[in-house]
């Protein structure tokens, strides 16, 4: 038997980007939940708000997308404010869609390939007046504006997301509180998630009507959940339980058509075959055990395995072979996967070179597979306003400081550009070995 080569390689053509989204990074957004929300006490860790964010708004994505260009990088995830677009039901800013035009632009013109994410989290204030992802009629408002959004950018894009994450927007903020609007109810929860899917289809038949060729998916967030005790057949049940329903229940719908409720199914035929590949957002596993006291949290207890490597702040553990599970997960649904988000935060930049590695090692291993996988996007350009977390977590290959605006490279950003730019990594990143020949440089440059 012939050994294995020594490095595990990625298609020519594969996209290598970093991920980001509009109310983090751009500042000065005002008119949607996510301003209000900020400013109600306890809501945001330490009190922080977005405010300046990265000051896109401003300009300076400008040299933002430089840095991605210059460091490798091949395509860039961005999302669109709706609020900004649609500051008012009866109202349209045309300034707003130019801004984006020029964004998208500047991608373009620096050898960057735009993905386009058309909600990430926040809805126009407008809209959570009249009761957001819980109001029948939202999908068609959401239609409408896709409908705007791919008429004024679609010669530009044809990678779109519709929804990013719509299980976390609906689980975080509906039953777990810490989104707005801070409410705690399952049943509430999934008909947001629900309202979300059929937002998600109606976004996908508009941009196809608009753009035939075009290609539309989700932002699914996999959390990779194990039962604590396989031989216990109780976590194991609670496990699938949480997996089922966080994990499966949109994009599931959005394959064969069909909402799956603990209560019965619902049938969804618009939303049938409604993704044109399968984005895939990955950050970590945790293990879970059946609590029989705990009913509000459908009977289980999550956590981290006791020897694994943790982030700083305890967001996610180094596990990569979770990635690995995520990825063949993706693969099940019979679609070409992108991978739309993935990285860990770690403000000393020590964590992350690690987690980074043999996350995109794991990635390698199922192409060699014969996963259908054509792109990575890293989480993210730089640091951004992380939602309930605030500033106090650091994801970015670039540092920020958010009082001068001073960018500052992080030693992980040379290695994801010595990753894009030879489009392999070395075999035993898989077993966690060290990184040479891909050392990078432990100084920090503006």
């Amino acid at each position: 038997m012939s050994a294995k080569p020594e490095y595990l390689e990625f298609p020519r053509g594969f996209l290598w980007g970093t991920a980001t989204a509009s109310h983090q990074v751009e500042g000065s957004n005002a008119n949607n939940n996510w301003a209000v929300w900020e400013q109600e006490p306890g809501r945001i860790l330490s009190g922080h708000k977005a405010g300046l964010a990265c000051d896109w708004w401003g300009g300076r994505w400008r040299e933002d997308f430089d840095r991605a260009a210059a460091t490798g990088q091949n395509a860039h995830r961005l999302s669109i404010e709706w609020s900004r677009v649609q500051p008012a039901p009866d109202r349209w800013d045309a300034d707003a869609l130019d801004h984006y035009r020029q964004m998208i632009l500047g991608l373009i013109e620096r050898g960057l390939t735009p993905m386009v994410t058309l909600h990430h989290f926040t809805d126009p204030i407008w809209l959570s007046e009249l009761g957001g992802w819980e109001n029948d009629r939202t999908p068609d408002y959401f239609q409408i504006y896709v409908r705007k959004v791919a008429g004024a950018l679609g010669d530009l894009v044809n990678l779109w997301c519709t929804v990013n994450e719509p299980n976390v927007y609906a689980v975080y903020g509906y039953l777990e509180g810490l989104f707005p609007p801070g409410v705690k109810s399952l049943r509430r929860t999934l008909g947001v998630m629900a309202g979300l899917v059929r937002g998600h289809a109606a976004a996908y038949h508009a941009i196809h009507d608009l753009q035939p060729a075009a290609r539309v998916g989700m932002a699914n967030h996999y959390h990779d959940v194990q039962a604590a005790n396989p031989n216990s057949p109780l976590d194991r049940w609670t496990a699938r339980l949480i997996s089922s329903l966080f994990n499966d229940f949109c994009p599931r719908a959005a394959q064969d058509g069909v909402l799956r409720f603990p209560w019965g199914r619902v049938r969804l035929p618009l939303a049938q075959n409604t993704q044109d590949f399968l984005g895939l957002n990955y950050y970590t596993r945790e293990y879970c055990a059946f609590e029989p006291l705990r009913p509000g949290s459908l009977f289980h207890r999550r956590f981290f395995r006791a020897d694994a490597s943790i982030s700083p702040t305890g967001f996610c553990a180094n596990e990569p072979e979770g990635f690995y599970a995520a990825l063949t997960w993706a693969r099940s649904f019979g679609l070409p996967i992108i991978i739309t988000e993935n990285g860990a935060e770690d403000a000393a930049d020590q964590f992350r070179p690690h987690y980074l590695a043999q996350h995109i090692a794991q990635a390698g291993r199922a192409i060699e597979a014969g996963y259908p996988i054509e792109g990575y996007f890293h989480w993210s350009l730089l640091d951004n306003f992380e939602w309930e977390r605030g500033w106090t977590q650091r994801f970015g290959l670039w540092e920020l400081d958010i009082e001068t605006q001073e960018r500052c490279k992080r030693s992980s950003a040379d290695l994801y550009e010595r990753i894009c730019r030879s489009h392999q990594v070395p075999r035993r990143w898989l077993d966690g070995g060290d990184f040479s020949p891909f050392e990078y440089a432990t100084d920090r440059q503006v």
